[in-house]
């Protein structure tokens, strides 16, 4: 069968869009060329950090705004897949002085739910009220995610809210297992323990795979492979997809306690779009599966110069997508594909790649 092609018009639409979404987006595109030294193809994007510049720009899922809310990512967890807990929000509102002094009495978590790091963790009653209170009112007046082109941050309704503070299980399992999704089907999946300062990173199935977490870069700083590491890892692979849904890519995140998981953050844009791993097989593995014909964006239905270039990318998609699985039909595994460690020898043995 004769594989598709970019056409000659193809071609040139997408290489206009590319001149105009450029100039239209100076500052994201000179920000990208700083952190990552190449000149980024906003409108036909073929590497990871690419699709995400180009998720920023183009893709306007109005679900984004929903999953990025942390408030109303709950709701939605609950609604897809209720057998998955959330931590308790105790309470939310858009004033801090009007949360009940009793809740900032024990241990808890005070959050906003409109960007991250805005997270206060409660000890018996330190910090104080008023610490929190100042806080908080300053988050609440920060628009975030305008830096980075994170649109979905910009149309939530700011609010901060108090959350339980769970037992999490640092020390002995993880902390946090964060899982990468592309339409339904798991990338790879990275745990890693806060309390330890320890990670590691796993392939769908639970393996091991080589290569370190460039926020733990040293060997000496894997987690330790555990029965019930491996039973976390595992379970956060098969309910991740059913959170994810029909979504071209994201990442689901969960907390870890002694006894099971809950669900934690749905993230859009993973790191501002700025995520980097050890292994590059990784990376490559994420620009295989991510299908921009999947987005919500090349979903609908468009008039008039997008539809143009929505025609013109879907092409470019189709071509791209025969490409990949021509490269990819000659390898013997997924365990080839991820880099996996196959050799029978305990990972440390396995030399991982050079990082990039």
């Amino acid at each position: 069968m004769k594989r598709p092609k970019v056409t000659v018009r193809q071609k040139v639409i997408l290489a206009i869009a590319r001149v105009f979404l450029t100039a239209r987006h100076p500052l994201l595109v000179t920000r990208f060329v700083r952190r990552l030294g190449y000149l980024p193809n906003p409108a036909a994007p073929t590497r990871y950090h690419e699709r995400m510049l180009w998720r920023k720009i183009i893709d306007r899922n109005p679900l984004f705004v929903t999953l990025t809310d942390k408030l109303a990512a709950k709701d939605y967890i609950r609604r897809v897949c209720p057998q998955v807990q959330s931590p308790r929000t105790l309470w939310s509102g858009r004033d801090p002085d009007a949360i009940p002094p009793d809740l900032l009495n024990g241990s808890v978590v005070v959050k906003t739910n409109h960007g991250c790091d805005m997270n206060i963790f409660i000890s018996e009653g330190r910090p104080d009220r008023a610490e929190v209170a100042r806080k908080t009112k300053r988050w609440l007046r920060k628009r975030f995610g305008v830096r980075y082109g994170e649109w979905a941050y910009w149309l939530i309704e700011p609010k901060v809210f108090v959350e339980e503070m769970l037992p999490l299980s640092g020390g002995k399992i993880a902390t946090e297992i964060k899982v990468q999704v592309c339409s339904g089907v798991v990338c790879h999946v990275r745990a890693e323990d806060k309390k330890a300062l320890r990670s590691r990173l796993f392939d769908p199935q639970g393996n091991p795979l080589p290569g370190r977490d460039l926020d733990y870069p040293r060997e000496d700083q894997a987690l330790e492979l555990t029965p019930d590491l491996l039973d976390r890892v595992r379970k956060a692979a098969d309910i991740a997809p059913r959170i994810a849904g029909d979504l071209d890519y994201v990442r689901v995140d969960f907390l870890v306690t002694d006894e099971q998981l809950y669900a934690g953050e749905i993230t859009v844009y993973t790191a501002a779009g700025y995520s980097v791993w050890s292994n590059p097989a990784i990376m490559s593995n994420i620009e295989r599966l991510w299908r921009l014909d999947q987005s919500d964006f090349l979903r609908r239905r468009h008039k008039g110069i997008a539809r143009l270039y929505a025609d013109a990318l879907r092409g470019y998609c189709s071509a791209d997508a025969n490409a990949n699985a021509h490269e990819w039909g000659g390898m013997e595994s997924h365990d080839n594909v991820l880099g996996q460690n196959t050799t029978g020898k305990a990972p440390s043995e396995t030399p991982a790649p050079m990082p990039i």
